[in-house]
């Protein structure tokens, strides 16, 4: 169980100054999500969570045990708190090897864990490559895996994948829920990505201008479920809508894809672009609404 309770003021430089205040709690064994718009604090959160910063007042409690109380003086190092740490950026040793960047994390006489490790992440054949010798996703993998190498009770990844190709990515996230599972983590992800949250996630914390503004599953949050018909709605943006013969072609936003839909003239003639409608989908068809007010 993570318990947090931050507060944080950035000063003005050029611009706004920053705050921030969010406080929760995080199951133990939960892969949760960090969601929301770049500036939202989601990264500036998880900095915290890890201790790669101190906030103007904070505290954090991690399975019972204190971990940060700025009230008190306390604050744990990170190099002492049982994190793994995953960025976009990789930060691997560029004059070691894949073995010995692992070797590196994983402390002392550790040799065979390093070993089960590299078997484990699929990285046996690389061992004893050098970082430019690698692809980007081969280089993720080893990042995870460096994380993994300290056997840490909490996984913290910012945007790790965002760089990588789609397939690759859709590849790495179905490996980290492995990971995940396997080695009963308790993860935290940063993300803007929808499609990555439904994958990954069973938790997902909504962040919007330094503030957790929702929280619930990814379901819960951005899913609607219409009260007959088992019928799935998506509640979603119309950006254009132009007429092919006799129909309507609706192009809308859900999350962060497009997608047309065909529509009736009766439809079309009811919404405007700019208009919040909810896309409904059915075994018999699918059909636009009215999107219901935004909590």
């Amino acid at each position: 169980m993570i318990e947090f309770d931050f507060s944080l003021t950035r000063p003005a430089q050029g611009g706004h100054a920053f705050s921030l205040a969010m406080d929760g709690e995080i199951a133990a064994g939960d892969f949760v999500t960090l969601f929301g718009a770049s500036g939202a604090g989601k990264s500036t959160l998880l900095r915290l969570m890890a201790g790669l910063e101190t906030p103007t007042r904070g505290r954090l409690v991690v399975d019972g045990e204190l971990w940060l109380d700025t009230e008190r003086g306390v604050s744990l190092p990170v190099q002492s708190r049982a994190i793994g740490l995953v960025f976009q950026d990789y930060a691997l040793f560029p004059n070691m090897s894949v073995r010995e960047n692992l070797r590196f994390a994983a402390g002392k006489n550790q040799d065979s864990w390093v070993a089960e490790l590299l078997e484990i992440t699929g990285l046996a054949t690389l061992a004893e490559r050098l970082p430019a010798m690698l692809s980007g996703g081969q280089k993720q993998r080893v990042a995870l895996a460096r994380a993994l190498a300290r056997k840490p009770r909490l996984l913290f990844l910012d945007e790790p994948l965002s760089a990588l190709d789609l397939s690759l990515r859709l590849k790495l996230q179905q490996e980290l829920l492995q990971l995940h599972q396997r080695f009963d983590l308790t993860t935290v992800l940063v993300s803007h990505d929808l499609s990555e949250v439904f994958r990954l996630s069973n938790r997902v914390l909504v962040c919007e201008s330094g503030r957790i503004v929702k929280h619930g599953t990814p379901q819960a949050l951005f899913l609607e479920h219409a009260v007959a018909g088992n019928r799935l709605t998506l509640s979603a943006e119309l950006i254009a809508k132009r007429q092919s013969d006799v129909v309507w072609i609706m192009t809308l936003l859900v999350g962060q894809d497009l997608i047309e839909v065909i529509a009736t003239a009766d439809e079309a003639a009811r919404f405007a672009p700019g208009d919040r409608v909810a896309f409904g989908a059915s075994t018999f068809g699918a059909s636009l609404s009215p999107a219901a007010p935004r909590a």
